[in-house]
């Protein structure tokens, strides 16, 4: 790999032009086109960046041969059609979360990476965070003492999708930042919600993952709630964390609080748990940006062929669990045992057949056709990556 890595972000709505900011401040990689069917969007990035190239045409844009890498920020839908055809013209790929929109998606992407000896890497910024950096150290050191349960919740007033619920919408940081602290994948998952505003697709769930050693993690979503919340309580046997990543510079707290039970007891008031209340305090945490982070590491994986912290696999493991979560939902809140979970045979590499997808938040129920990698491409809808 030359030392200047060219690099292409195809969205630029919500989050794209977060990623156009950073790789552009990164040194050794050269931010070489932007893509977005939006040419207002276009013009508007353009303006603030006038050394980037302008597309509308993604079949263009993968067919750059000086283009290294592309990054995918645009709708769920998109990300598997758009990846797979990056990967086979031979681009390292990047992928918001989650990384398809099935596990035989995912599977797919992941096959066809290895075989080409291409990064593939999946956005769960999140992991790439001070603060959960801190986390995963102070539980793997068992400050805490043995880790018990991790309640999550993730709400805010909309953005109300019509393609994904709210479960697959905000649930990957949660799912991700869960696994990434257990170090195992969930045994069997639940999920219940509601859908209020879209029939069909859920604007709030409650998932619950089951763990071995009777370790488990609650996940609540919603588009419903009049406030932004970001927050997560790590629970152990001696003491607790919570973070909450939309509070000021002190994100993380721990609280030395712990509930004992006495072993014996010939009262009634020594039958009484004790409740131990101790200091809470603020560990000291590095303000960086994520997003930063997770630049300079798909940078880094592509220059010495390393495989991400967010590989393919991370993704898949996500995406897994959103699938059994979505069979619980249709089963009313039924157990999912993962290892019961049977995805849809997996594609062929190609030829693959046409996809039609709806564009999404426009309200024109037009689509967009996407051919196989191997045909003449024509120009797909490139939507906006749902709130993080």
């Amino acid at each position: 790999m030359k030392s200047r890595i060219n690099i292409g972000v195809v969205g630029c709505g919500y989050w794209g032009p977060n990623l156009i900011r950073n790789f552009r401040a990164l040194p050794n990689c050269r931010l070489k086109v932007m893509c977005d069917v939006n040419e207002g969007r276009l013009a508007h990035l353009h303006a603030l960046y006038p050394e980037i190239e302008r597309e509308t045409d993604f079949a263009r844009l993968v067919a750059d041969p000086d283009l290294h890498a592309v990054v995918i920020a645009t709708a769920v839908p998109l990300h598997f059609p758009m990846a797979q055809r990056a990967l086979l013209a031979g681009k390292h790929v990047m992928v918001e979360k989650p990384m398809a929109a099935s596990v035989a998606e995912c599977e797919e992407l992941i096959a066809i990476s290895r075989r080409l000896g291409l990064v593939l890497m999946v956005g769960h910024t999140f992991l790439f965070s001070e603060p959960i950096r801190k986390i995963r150290e102070i539980v793997d050191h068992r400050d805490i003492g043995d880790l018990r349960y991790i309640a999550s919740r993730r709400l805010n007033l909309g953005l109300f999708q019509r393609d994904i619920n709210v479960a697959w919408d905000l649930a990957p940081h949660d799912i991700s930042i869960i696994l990434h602290i257990m170090q195992e994948m969930p045994h069997r998952v639940n999920c219940c919600g509601g859908s209020h505003i879209t029939r069909g697709v859920e604007d709030v769930t409650w998932m619950s993952l089951h763990f071995s050693r009777e370790r488990s993690a609650i996940i609540h979503t919603s588009w419903h709630d009049p406030r932004k919340v970001r927050e997560m309580t790590i629970v152990g046997s001696s003491r607790m964390i919570v973070y909450d990543d939309v509070a000021g510079p002190e994100k993380l707290r721990i609280h030395d609080v712990r509930i004992e039970r006495p072993p014996l007891y010939d009262t009634f008031a020594a039958f009484h748990y004790a409740y131990h209340y101790g200091d809470t305090y603020c560990p000291y945490i590095k303000h960086e940006e994520p997003l930063r982070n997770q630049c300079v590491h798909f940078l880094e994986c592509i220059r010495e062929d390393q495989t991400p912290l967010t590989s393919g696999a991370q993704g898949l493991d996500v995406v897994r669990i959103l699938e059994a979560s979505t069979e619980s939902l249709r089963n009313h809140g039924a157990s999912v045992q993962l290892s019961a979970v049977n995805p849809a045979p997996a594609r062929a590499s190609h030829p693959t057949p046409p996809v039609h997808l709806h564009r999404n938040g426009d309200g024109d129920g037009s689509s967009a056709r996407i051919p196989a990698p191997t045909l003449s491409a024509a120009q797909p809808r490139i939507t906006h990556e749902p709130e993080s």
